[in-house]
C-alpha cells in the first residue's frame, strides 16, 4: 500500500499529531466527507495495513463496501481511511432539548483502536440517525504537459516538459532548467534590475499562453492590472498549473515581447 503515517510538529496551519500521507510523489491525499444512516452499522469492513502497537498507532484502511448496506452508493471506496466521525446527541437542557456534535478521530489508529473510537459514539436511538465519515483517499497527482515556443530569434527548437497540478509556473519552469528573463519586459516596478523574486512587478517572467488557459489559477487584481491589454499573457510567478486539480496540455510562448519585434 502506498499509505504512511507521518508525525508532524505544530505549525500555523496544522497542529501536532500523527497523520496519513502518501508514500508515493506522484500520488496526493484527498480529504473527503460523506453522510449515511447508522441504524444497521456502516456496512464496511476494515482491514489493519500497520498496527500492533501499544499505543495504538497504526493505519486502518477500508477493505470493503458492503453490497446494500449503509455505505453502499455513497461514494466511500476500498483503500480510504477513514480519520473521523461525527454524530448528533439530542441533550435535554431545562425544558429544552439541544442538539450538540459529538466527534472522534481515527486518523492513524490500529484498527482495535478504530473500533473502540466507533463504539464509543452515542448509541443509534432513530432509524434517521445519521453519521458524517471524514476520509482520506489517494489520488494520483495530475499532470500538466506543457509545451514550450521559444522566441525565433533564439533559433532554440521547441520543448516539451511534465509538471505536477498545484506547482507554480515560475519556480517550475526554473527548476527544470527554464530560463525566464524577457530583456524587453516592461516592468512596473521602481525600475530595478534583474526579477523582482517573484512579486509580481517586473513582468520579465510574463508568457503567453497558446492554449490551455483554462488550466490556470485565476488572475489576481494586481496581475490583471498589469496585463488588462494582453489577456493571453500571464505572470509565470502568480500562476498556478492544474488549478483545482485538473491535468491537460498546455502551450506556451516565453518571452512573448520578443515576438512583436
Amino acid at each position: 500500500e502506498n499509505w504512511t503515517a507521518v508525525l508532524q510538529a505544530e505549525t500555523s496551519m496544522q497542529s501536532a499529531g500523527i497523520f496519513l500521507k502518501a508514500k508515493d510523489s506522484e500520488l496526493f491525499v484527498d480529504s473527503l466527507r460523506f453522510t449515511i444512516r447508522r441504524s444497521g452499522g456502516l456496512g464496511l469492513i476494515l482491514t489493519e495495513l500497520a498496527g500492533g502497537r501499544e499505543d495504538g498507532v497504526g493505519i486502518t484502511i477500508i477493505e470493503e463496501v458492503v453490497d446494500g448496506g449503509n455505505a453502499d452508493g455513497s461514494g466511500i471506496q476500498p483503500g480510504d481511511s477513514i480519520v473521523g466521525l461525527t454524530v448528533k446527541k439530542s441533550v435535554n437542557k431545562g425544558i429544552n432539548v439541544e442538539e450538540e456534535r459529538v466527534s472522534v478521530s481515527t486518523e492513524c489508529l490500529s484498527y482495535d483502536a478504530t473500533i473502540e473510537a466507533l463504539m464509543s459514539l452515542p448509541e443509534v436511538v432513530s432509524d434517521d440517525d445519521e453519521v458524517t465519515l471524514t476520509v482520506k483517499r489517494l489520488r494520483r497527482q495530475p499532470k500538466i504537459s506543457v509545451k514550450l515556443q521559444y522566441p525565433p530569434s533564439d533559433n532554440l527548437p521547441d520543448a516539451s516538459i511534465e509538471l505536477f497540478a498545484g506547482e507554480n509556473l515560475r519556480r517550475a519552469m526554473l527548476t527544470r532548467g527554464i530560463k525566464l528573463n524577457d530583456k524587453f519586459a516592461e516592468r512596473f516596478d521602481s525600475g530595478g534590475m534583474g526579477d523582482c523574486g517573484a512579486d509580481g512587478t517586473c513582468a520579465t517572467c510574463v508568457v503567453s499562453v497558446g492554449k490551455g488557459m483554462d488550466l490556470l489559477s485565476p488572475m489576481k487584481q494586481q496581475e490583471e492590472q498589469i496585463l488588462k491589454t494582453k489577456p493571453r499573457w500571464r505572470m509565470a510567478c502568480k500562476t498556478v498549473v492544474g488549478f483545482g486539480m485538473t491535468e491537460g496540455d498546455l502551450t506556451i510562448q516565453l518571452s512573448p515581447r520578443q515576438w512583436e519585434i
